[in-house]
């Protein structure tokens, strides 16, 4: 065989794995076919936090008026902001060629595509690996509506010649809620539509009913319980939103945010015995093995846990087991994950009902407006909760809605890993003033959830 390794896909997990194997004296190849470093570093989270910053500042312009500063509102700069987020991107795209070529790990700029088990077509020649990782993601959903074409989806937001007046982001998710911000911050009207009574699906309800609250609060309307129906493209280039309630209205810009689709089409899959999900989700058991014994996925392909981190996690887990010495373990049930809403939100292992699923837990709290805006008079609310198994009294569960949510939960993380309980919460001294010692500050419990099937 050419290689021991080949991974199709340089996102973040491909690349990873490419690099630890090739740290463990493995041959080493990998191909990827758009742009180095994948949807994360490309059309993703590093552009989406950018573009979050950036629609910050106008709010934190009003926010200074209360501590004694006249600043005064400027006109945005949309074209600056694309080209800061290009550059940044080519800058990042050229590192991680880099750290490839420094762990001399042979790059491919072409699609690969299976011809069998371990025979795989990279640009116009054939190579042979005796192991192959299929790390290629997936990529945004369309709905199959009248009209849909006449929207975008989240690869085509990052590279708008211009900022629309009127956006509708169809998709209560991650990305609805995100981009929801992040054009009302920016100066736009903003819709958000979704299915369920409230948005982000999955999620702690208290942190639900409080993002309803924030984003009303920054003038977004929202409208759930409905679908879009169809879109109709208006003679003066407006599109006609009808709404499955009956009602219509008109939108510059329809931005589809409902879901992603593993990229398994075209892979020639088929040709190499490598069985897909219904939904097109490469099956892989828990070491990330296909149905070939030969060939792994990692990442998104497999539509188990679609967070960049978590693919990084499974190429370097993986790298290791099948070439190193050590195998690095990772924990994957209590995975802190963010949501960059206008405020952030952090969480972080199991929501109430899931924990009250398993047996009583005790809930804990808190609820204020941080020092900064008892000051400056903005209408910003934080939400902080533990989920505690009431049998063990280990915190299963932590959720915050709140400035700085985000990096508040990396720690949180680590603590829950490692098994804490409420007592070790309670018997840590806090950080004053700051909205994070409400963390080891939560004595008085507000209930219990899980009793009644407890006692079944």
């Amino acid at each position: 065989m050419e290689y021991d390794l080949f991974v199709i896909g340089g996102g973040s997990g491909g690349v990873r794995c490419a690099r630890i194997a090739a740290s463990h004296g493995a041959r080493v190849a990998i191909a990827e076919e758009r742009h180095w470093g994948g949807t994360c570093v490309n059309v993703g989270c590093v552009p989406k936090k950018m573009m979050v910053q950036a629609a910050e500042y106008a709010a934190w312009t009003q926010d200074s008026h209360g501590f004694g500063w006249n600043t005064q509102p400027g006109t945005h700069d949309w074209a600056a902001l694309m080209a800061a987020k290009d550059a940044e991107i080519r800058r990042l795209n050229a590192i991680y060629v880099k750290l490839l070529e420094n762990a001399g790990v042979d790059w491919f700029f072409e699609r690969a595509t299976f011809l069998d088990a371990h025979s795989l077509q990279v640009g116009d020649r054939v190579v042979t690996a005796e192991r192959i990782v299929i790390a290629v993601g997936g990529h945004p959903a369309w709905p199959e509506i009248e009209g849909a074409e006449h929207g975008i989806v989240s690869d085509q937001a990052f590279f708008l010649p211009e900022r629309p007046r009127r956006v509708t982001l169809v998709g209560g998710g991650y990305i609805g809620v995100e981009f929801a911000g992040i054009f009302r911050g920016l100066g736009a009207e903003v819709d958000l539509l979704y299915r369920q009574r409230l948005p982000l699906r999955g999620f702690d309800h208290d942190i639900r009913d409080a993002l309803v609250e924030a984003l009303t609060a920054q003038g977004i309307r929202l409208h759930p319980n409905v679908t879009l129906q169809r879109l109709e493209l208006r003679a003066d280039g407006c599109k006609r939103l009808h709404l499955t309630d009956g009602r219509q209205f008109d939108s510059d810009l329809v931005f589809f945010a409902v879901g992603r689709v593993p990229n398994t089409r075209s892979l020639g899959l088929e040709k190499a015995g490598i069985a897909v999900a219904a939904n097109g989700a490469i099956i892989v058991d828990a070491q990330n093995l296909t149905s070939q014994a030969n060939v792994f996925a990692i990442g998104d392909v497999s539509n188990k846990m679609n967070l960049t981190p978590v693919a990084i996690a499974e190429g370097h887990h993986l790298a290791d087991r099948l070439f190193g010495r050590e195998v690095r373990n990772w924990s994957f049930e209590a995975i802190p994950t963010a949501v960059f809403s206008m405020p952030p939100i952090g969480t972080c292992g199991l929501s109430e009902e899931q924990a009250a699923a398993c047996g009583p837990a005790d809930i804990y709290i808190a609820q204020f407006t941080p020092m900064r805006h008892t000051i400056s008079g903005r209408r910003r609310r934080t939400l902080m909760k533990l989920v505690v198994d009431q049998a063990s009294q280990r915190v299963v569960g932590a959720h915050m809605i709140g400035d700085d949510a985000a990096e508040m939960m990396q720690p949180i993380g680590v603590a829950m890993t490692a098994g804490a309980t409420k007592g070790d919460f309670d018997r840590t001294i806090g950080i004053h003033p700051t909205s994070a010692e409400e963390w080891v500050t939560l004595r008085v419990r507000t209930r219990v959830a899980g009793v009644a099937r407890a006692a079944e």
